[in-house]
């Protein structure tokens, strides 16, 4: 009889793998936002299952409570065209063939050299452990630069973001702040007296 947290991992696993497959092959993008949440969940449920607590909330918080969502609404608010997109499908599949066999390829080659099948079981956790800590030490120590060009690499995109939905169209407000601050009171304010005329 398999322990209760391997049937987990495989359960995890099956729907990880589904919800992947469905963000690459559904068909509307808000529908493929939501399956990478749901493929998020389900890897953060594996880090937490492999002794990683730490990874696995910072991937719900971060991932799914932020970026997810900040990933939703610029999809949703791009207004893509999808009728417009598929025009071309079938242009682009010889490329999306090459790649896909090309990375099939590679990670055969890498399943045919490393040795994934004599890799002894981890060593159990000890009691004390913290993995935080651990983390933090080699993020900032040794992983430094790839740490702080990820991050450049985030400003890139939240700025890419901000200017792709920042288009100008016709009949949208907008605040013109240098009449705003030219406004003086008497032009705007009109004070009426509502008391009753002295007779």
């Amino acid at each position: 009889m398999l322990p209760v947290t391997t049937i987990l991992f495989y359960i995890f696993s099956a729907i990880l793998l589904g919800s992947a497959t469905l963000v690459v092959t559904a068909r509307n993008p808000v529908y493929a936002t939501l399956y990478l949440v749901l493929a998020f969940f389900n890897a953060a449920a594996l880090f937490i299952l492999l002794g990683a607590e730490f990874l696995g909330l910072i991937l719900i918080l971060v991932y799914v409570g932020a970026v997810m969502v900040l990933f939703l609404f610029v999809v949703m608010m791009l207004d893509i065209n999808l009728a417009r997109l598929k025009e071309g499908f079938l242009s682009y599949l010889p490329l999306g063939l090459a790649i896909a066999i090309l990375g099939v390829l590679e990670l055969a080659a890498v399943f045919w050299t490393s040795p994934l099948g004599h890799i002894s079981a981890p060593a159990a956790i000890p009691a004390n452990a913290d993995n935080t800590r651990a983390l933090g030490v080699l993020l900032y120590t040794q992983y430094l630069y790839p740490f702080e060009i990820a991050a450049v690499i985030l400003l890139v995109a939240i700025v890419a973001a901000i200017a792709l939905t920042l288009r100008r169209r016709t009949g949208t407000k907008t605040q013109n702040i240098g009449a705003q601050m030219a406004v003086r009171a008497k032009d705007r304010v009109h004070l009426v007296d509502l008391r009753e005329p002295k007779s």
